[in-house]
């Protein structure tokens, strides 16, 4: 498996600052926070894009993915989230990610039925075109959907190869699940996988991989026992968390951690 982190746990760094930290502690990949706030995000023009692309590879970096904010369940007109589900994926194309992220975020006042047929009606929409640029559609397990079992009911009726699932380890765990049941659930369609780490259910804030309750240790050991060879990407949610410890510090440990989980379960 490769190694990656998401520039939500370094906010409003500039480019080659992050490509500077994933060299120095190791990491294979970057997932991009897609959000006006940093340096990438739809909004910038061709030649920024060419610039971030050649920056990524001048180091050798991959871009893991794009994690845009498109909310693919939530109620109202199909077409804004329709486009801005292509502006993410236009935006991928052009920085050679495979991947976009998007969210449920299906709202209480509807009917689980209908959230479902919602997201899968955008979804399916949408995926014709992302095929085209040879992207895949990511929906992360996360609020209104936040388990395999959740996510798989809007999956299986797209029935599209280019839409898949994002495993958000925290959103499963805090959904009552279980890591064999959520793989099972979701390798059929398993993108890559987002890890990190928490004091418990009550207290979210991001702490250093391994120093909280998650079940990294089983998710690694499900992963590699079945063959997977895809991206774990750790999103530490510093921008959410102004209080935690900054994630620079703390990139180095959290590559040695998860690189013991590897070959322990090897």
């Amino acid at each position: 498996m490769k190694l990656a982190f998401s520039t939500l746990g370094v906010p409003g760094l500039p480019v080659p600052e992050v490509l500077r930290l994933a060299t120095a502690h190791g990491y294979h990949g970057v997932e991009l926070r897609a959000h006006p706030e940093e340096a990438v995000h739809p909004g910038i023009g061709a030649e920024q894009r060419a610039d971030v692309a050649g920056e990524f590879k001048a180091a050798g970096v991959e871009i893991l993915g794009v994690a845009g904010y498109a909310r693919v369940a939530a109620p109202g007109d199909d077409e804004p989230v329709i486009e801005e589900i292509r502006a993410l994926l236009d935006l991928a194309r052009d920085l050679g990610a495979p991947y976009i992220r998007v969210f449920p975020g299906a709202s209480p006042e509807q009917s689980r039925a209908e959230a479902d047929a919602t997201a899968a009606r955008r979804l399916g929409t949408a995926a014709e075109y992302a095929a085209d640029l040879g992207v895949r559609i990511l929906l992360e397990t996360h609020d209104s959907h936040r388990t395999g079992a959740d996510a798989i009911r809007v999956l299986g009726l797209v029935g599209h190869r280019n839409v898949g699932s994002l495993w958000d380890v925290m959103h499963t765990w805090l959904g009552g699940e279980q890591p064999s049941e959520t793989y099972a659930a979701l390798s059929p369609y398993l993108g890559y996988v987002q890890v990190k780490d928490i004091a418990s259910a009550e207290n979210t804030t991001p702490l250093r991989l391994g120093a909280g309750v998650l079940p990294l240790a089983e998710c690694v050991e499900i992963l590699s026992r079945h063959g997977w060879d895809g991206w774990l990407c750790w999103e530490y949610e510093k921008r959410w968390y102004e209080g935690a410890a900054p994630l620079p510090g703390l990139l180095g440990r959290g590559r040695e951690h998860l690189s013991r989980l590897l070959n322990d379960s090897a």
